[in-house]
């Protein structure tokens, strides 16, 4: 039997889930969750083989989760299982060491197969999702980048940015400017909603 444990915020597909994946023989739902502070417990308690995690939850969001997991309990490999087809999710999800990564809209024998490669120590991509990641290529933004648009997409001044992200407002500015180059935008807040549209915040 393949142990899963399935985290997702919202009830009626977390249980819709559930009760597809105990229809497989070879499968047993061990654990439910519906926020990622829930889930580290709950794997300790349960032992999972397989930890299917959403994108967003309460709490943690399963890129975190999924990292921690890895550290925690290594034998417990994390399949991203969200609405998110976007290859920045993706290119997050495998660095934070997800084995799988599953859109939502996709068959329910799709997951399932997922779960199985996975658990057999293959990795499992939707299909269409690592397509469309290799036409589109990795994030253009540097970490500290990232981490500047993040903190302005709250709508702070400079000096608030600044704070919030431990740098100067002088070097705040310049990772401002060459972010709204490279994503192409006018203004600070549409590169920080381009930057989060695209997957890489």
């Amino acid at each position: 039997m393949i142990r899963v444990l399935l985290a997702d915020d919202q009830a009626l597909v977390r249980g819709a889930l559930a009760s597809m994946l105990r229809l497989e023989s070879d499968l047993e739902v061990v654990a439910e969750v519906g926020s990622g502070t829930e889930v580290l417990d709950a794997a300790r308690r349960t032992a999972p083989d397989i930890a299917l995690l959403d994108v967003q939850m309460p709490g943690r969001d399963g890129l975190s989760v999924a990292a921690e997991l890895r550290r925690a309990l290594p034998d417990c490999r994390v399949i991203i299982c969200t609405t998110f087809s976007r290859p920045g999710y993706l290119s997050r999800a495998m660095s934070a060491g997800a084995a799988g990564y599953v859109v939502k809209d996709s068959p329910p024998e799709q997951l399932v197969n997922a779960i199985r490669r996975v658990h057999a120590g293959l990795r499992f991509v939707d299909p269409a999702l690592a397509a469309e990641s290799l036409a589109t290529g990795a994030s253009p933004l540097t970490d500290r980048e990232a981490d500047v648009l993040r903190a302005a997409a709250d709508g702070g001044t400079v000096a608030d940015i600044a704070r919030t992200v431990g740098l100067t407002e002088g070097t705040v500015r310049n990772h401002l400017s060459s972010a709204i180059g490279k994503t192409q935008a006018r203004t600070r807040a549409e590169a920080a909603r381009l930057a989060e549209t695209q997957g890489w915040l």
